[in-house]
């Protein structure tokens, strides 16, 4: 069985920089028109300068023919100003802003330590229309892990959309049910990303045979009744719930370690695991919606015009992918994934 739909886009990815950029880009440009690039470099992309340098990389690296589009991303701090959204907003490649709080996740440390502190750049958010793009979870050491998205609703999100009623905010990689009530209940301005792992595993996942580094990421994996809540609003048709890989690449010895990495790098079959899962939900017809339209429709940008193929056809990633220096392993190596991707062609 093959299947076409209008080719995807990417509205959550970490691409990283230099060599492992390198490595990496090509995997997403096969598949996807275009990505939202995150910002946690080191240093982070705090100015619109540094996410043009950013993005000039990005495309001297693609893969020759590619006509592949990083949409850029800032990371939000305490220090950023309305002048710098402006700019955000004028110079026309920059698409978001993205608020970790600090200590969150990878290379976090220069976030947030309390949004109220950062009222000026949100306030220049709303004004100018451009979203601001949340990891939502509560560092508070009390919270337990499991219960730190669900107790940031609580004590961040609500308020900000009380506070801000007109931002237009993505509330990125949910992986519970109160997320998904969250942004059902929110209206049209709010959106959420989802991600293959989150649709296609549960907790359980992280600890069969052992402890599995390269099923470790951030948010954290949950119970069943909340991956059942992600598959039931990916597949709802809602505009408001769209694709989002947070594909995260990290080499194999930062992952297999005492104090490994969060992250689980899936761009090498960044659509055909979601055709995987909304195919065993029943609802491939509604796959083209989540992965080509929802995102681009509330990023308000045009969608794309060609196609990709994809068949139902079993294929095993490699063990490891080269990554500079370093191994890659990436999600469901050496097991077998349902779907390939075949080919692309116009529409």
């Amino acid at each position: 069985m093959n299947f076409s739909m209008i080719r995807p886009d990417d509205w959550h990815l970490h691409l990283r920089d230099g060599a492992a950029l390198s490595a990496v880009l090509a995997h997403t440009a096969q598949r996807f028109g275009r990505a939202v690039v995150m910002p946690n470099l080191k240093p982070p992309i705090t100015t619109v300068a540094a996410a043009g340098a950013y993005r000039d990389r990005i495309l001297a690296a693609r893969p020759i023919g590619s006509r592949f589009e990083p949409l850029m991303t800032l990371y939000l701090t305490e220090g950023m100003n309305a002048e710098e959204i402006g700019r955000a907003k004028a110079c026309g490649f920059v698409h978001g802003v993205k608020y970790y709080p600090a200590g969150a996740t990878t290379n976090s440390d220069a976030g947030v330590t309390g949004l109220e502190r950062a009222y000026e750049a949100l306030e220049a958010l709303e004004a100018h229309d451009l979203p601001l793009l949340v990891h939502g979870e509560s560092t508070d050491p009390a919270v337990d892990v499991f219960d730190r998205e669900s107790i940031f609703i609580d004590r961040v999100l609500i308020p900000v959309r009380e506070r801000f009623p007109l931002l237009r905010i993505v509330f990125e990689h949910v992986t519970t049910r109160e997320a998904v009530d969250f942004v059902r209940s929110a209206g049209p301005r709010v959106a959420a990303t989802i991600t293959p792992q989150h649709l296609l595993l549960n907790r359980n996942a992280l600890f069969q045979g052992g402890i599995r580094p390269h099923y470790y990421c951030l948010p954290v994996l949950k119970r069943e009744q909340h991956r059942t809540a992600l598959v039931e609003a990916a597949i709802s048709g809602s505009p408001q719930f769209f694709l989002g890989t947070d594909s995260a690449p990290h080499a194999r010895h930062t992952k297999e370690t005492t104090c490994g990495c969060a992250g689980i790098y899936s761009a090498h079959a960044g659509i055909e695991l979601y055709a995987e899962a909304f195919d065993r939900a029943g609802a491939l017809s509604q796959l083209e919606g989540f992965a080509s339209m929802h995102g681009a429709d509330f990023y308000r940008l045009p969608r794309n015009t060609d196609l990709i193929t994809l068949a139902r056809e079993s294929w095993s990633p490699p063990q490891s992918y080269s990554f500079g220096e370093h191994e890659l392993v990436p999600f469901r190596a050496g097991e077998m994934i349902a779907w390939k991707l075949l080919e692309d062609t116009t529409r």
